[in-house]
């Protein structure tokens, strides 16, 4: 079990790779390839969690401490290569770059060391740091640099604010359901980004039932945090 343990610790590692390949992409001004190498390093965030529960790697391997080795990673496949996208690739108004970067750096450092991110059925409360997704949304929406920069201002400030965000891998209401809308975002935003040639009906109703899955997201997050201030 110790070298399975060991095994579990190296697939987490394996994100920081996806983080300095999608990060080449980015100098590469290829944005369809950083996604595709930050939607594997997001594979492997969403399952080496359960890996590692499975194995026990903190009986097996009690010298790593994986909180600390996952949080390492997800900073730089969440926070660091989507502010270095945004800086590199202006995808803000020109003098802004530095500023959005630095703006998403220093509230995601804060987001990452709130003991309070996660409720007691995980979760999260305040905007989690996933610029990964916000890029993508401002690549696939087409949204002007404008758009993006107050976005990025906005959900900084709603990283202060409870409002509470789906952990589909965690959160057990509904994980099932959460689990299968998931997938079929993924499918959705694959065929947006990859797949040019789709017939003008398909690519229509591909959009519609992505614009679908988000709408469910939003609907967890918005029933979760009513609850707080509304209990039975």
């Amino acid at each position: 079990m110790k070298s399975l343990s060991y095994l579990v610790h190296l697939f987490t590692v394996s994100g920081v790779l996806f983080s300095f390949l999608a990060l080449i992409a980015a100098i590469e001004g290829n944005l369809p390839l950083v996604f595709f190498y930050l939607a594997i390093a997001l594979f492997v965030d969403g399952v080496d969690g359960s890996l590692a529960r499975i194995v026990d790697v903190k009986k097996h391997t009690p010298n790593i401490n994986g909180e600390i080795l996952d949080n390492i990673i997800d900073f730089l496949n969440y926070v660091f290569i989507p502010s270095f996208v945004i800086y590199w690739l202006a995808l803000v108004p020109p003098g802004l770059e530095l500023i959005s970067a630095a703006l998403i750096l220093i509230v995601s450092c804060y987001t990452f060391a709130n003991n309070n991110i996660k409720t007691h059925d995980f979760y999260f409360s305040g905007f989690p740091a996933l610029w990964n997704v916000v890029i993508l949304y401002f690549f696939i929406l087409e949204t002007n640099t404008i758009v993006n920069f107050y976005t990025i201002i906005a959900l900084s400030i709603l990283s202060f604010i409870p409002i509470k965000y789906l952990h589909p891998f965690r959160v057990s209401s509904l994980r099932k359901t959460s689990l299968f809308v998931l997938v079929i975002w993924m499918v959705n935003t694959t065929l947006i980004l990859y797949i040019d040639d789709l017939e003008k009906n398909l690519s229509e109703i591909n959009m519609f039932t992505w614009y679908l899955t988000n709408f469910y997201f939003l609907g967890l997050t918005g029933m979760r945090t009513i609850k707080d201030y509304f209990p039975k």
